[in-house]
């Protein structure tokens, strides 16, 4: 499976939580799958001030991320909260 598909299937599994972090005035991007198979995101609105913003990568995003596309092995914030 190419690159592309992985992103493509990266990007609907967080279409599937993105109501979640809009209902707390938040909002994610996927921005690239490196080739290691790590999922890096950008977090914006009030996920990138949120003090529960490292719960809800680890349980909520990567969790998300990980069921839907398991060839993902990690998911990181790269906008540095």
């Amino acid at each position: 499976m190419s690159n592309q598909e992985i992103f493509q299937r990266v990007k609907a599994s967080l279409d599937g939580i993105r109501s979640y972090l809009e209902a707390d005035g938040g909002d994610i991007t996927l921005v690239e799958i490196t080739d290691d198979m790590t999922a890096l995101v950008e977090l914006h609105g009030a996920c990138c001030n949120c003090s529960m913003s490292s719960m809800t990568m680890k349980a909520g995003v990567e969790g998300a991320i990980k069921a839907a596309v398991p060839e993902i092995q990690s998911v990181r914030e790269i906008n540095g909260n």
